[in-house]
């Protein structure tokens, strides 16, 4: 949590909320692919990328 806080204190201080929309895409496509590693829905999940 530590890491969170400070990114947070980082984009508030910089005024970077820009970057937010990225990071938080980014972070659900790295939960995307870790579930679905081992599912049935890996091929199709696969052929997006």
């Amino acid at each position: 949590m530590l890491f969170l806080q400070e990114l947070w204190e980082f984009l508030k201080v910089r005024k970077k909320f820009w970057l937010s929309p990225i990071i938080v895409i980014m972070l659900l496509l790295g939960v995307l692919l870790v579930f679905a590693q081992g599912s049935v829905v890996a091929p199709f999940i696969y052929t997006l990328f």
